[in-house]
């Protein structure tokens, strides 16, 4: 088996990586995006969380993998198996799946099994990758590229948190729900506003302009490819606080506090950056909240909220032909103001 890069040995790009702890602890925030220049860390990051994460449990034999514990949840099978007694669980690793850009429909949702039709004279299904993807990570890159089909796709699932297959006869629904993680080089094409406003998160990441961290990132990556196994060693300790952590704020996040003020906060930032909807307000206070875990506090306080506005909020900007100035500035200024420098 190939070695995964440990994602506590990553260097800078601390915003991505806390927005993928963030989504890791709190997946109703609904997912990231990552827009930089290629060769940033972007893949490498999404892989080394979900390697960090620890295993899940889920019905044995399901083809969907079934949260055991989350009985609404279950597909028509496991309900089945259930009737008939205690279902029997086994342990998964979270399942990261790529979604290549060029996938046809039915591979993303999934098909009749022609083998078992031909051979045996069975209507099957055969799961796609929004099955494989069930409870898990599902991975873009080049996210901007992205056909229309396939975000239309991804939209009505993302909405549903289930997958409808009906088609050669075949009438289906199972769950999908997943953390979608986009990557992608904004100089080749912006995302369909639909898709973008369904990320919860939006990150940058450029490549390091500091001398000295520029050095270090290539340093380790050398030592990693030279001998992976030792490397990865030499990281374990850290990330098993790390996977510690995220566990700890996992079974802490309902029990924090969001106050009056802190919701105040939130609306007020929101209206002075004149975001549509309520979805920012939502995902600004679901990001503090999990930030706030994270840090093992037990209630959302400014320098959380200033933590996250910018990943919350960067995609959710109309364009003022009046500023020049990008979002993060924008969103940097309103902070200030609102916050204090």
């Amino acid at each position: 088996m190939t070695s995964i890069y440990p994602f506590s040995a990553i260097v800078g790009q601390d915003e991505m990586k806390l927005a993928l702890l963030v989504a890791a602890i709190d997946p109703s925030i609904g997912g990231v995006l990552i827009l930089g220049d290629r060769g940033s860390g972007k893949s490498t990051a999404v892989r080394a969380l979900a390697s960090l994460l620890p295993k899940i449990a889920a019905v044995a034999q399901c083809r969907f993998g079934c949260d055991p514990d989350d009985e609404p949840a279950l597909c028509d099978e496991c309900r089945d198996k259930l009737s008939k007694g205690p279902l029997k669980i086994r342990q998964i690793d979270v399942p990261v799946v790529d979604l290549p850009l060029g996938a046809t429909e039915d591979r993303v949702v999934g098909a009749l099994d022609l083998e078992r039709a031909l051979s045996q004279g069975v209507k099957a299904f055969e799961p796609g990758l929004l099955a494989r993807a069930h409870r898990g990570f599902l991975y873009i890159d080049e996210v901007n590229l992205l056909e229309d089909y396939l975000v239309d796709l991804l939209l009505d699932s993302a909405a549903s948190g289930e997958n409808v297959v009906e088609r050669e006869g075949l009438s289906l629904r199972h769950p999908s729900r997943f953390v979608l993680i986009g990557t992608g080089n904004p100089e080749e094409g912006e995302l369909r506003p639909q898709l973008l406003d369904r990320f919860g998160l939006s990150v940058e990441v450029r490549t390091p302009k500091d001398l000295s961290e520029r050095i270090e990132v290539v340093r380790r990556r050398d030592a990693f490819e030279r001998d992976s196994a030792a490397f990865v060693g030499n990281w374990r300790k850290e990330n098993t606080r790390l996977r510690r952590r995220i566990m700890a704020a996992r079974d802490a996040l309902d029990n924090i506090e969001l106050s009056d003020e802190a919701l105040k906060r939130t609306a007020q930032l929101c209206i002075s950056l004149g975001t549509d909807g309520l979805r920012g307000e939502l995902t600004l206070m679901r990001a503090a909240r999990a930030v706030a875990s994270l840090d093992g506090e037990k209630k959302v306080a400014d320098k959380h909220l200033r933590r996250v506005a910018a990943p919350a909020l960067r995609h959710r900007l109309r364009r003022n032909p009046l500023d020049d100035a990008g979002s993060t500035t924008r969103i940097e200024r309103a902070v200030a103001d609102l916050f204090g420098p």
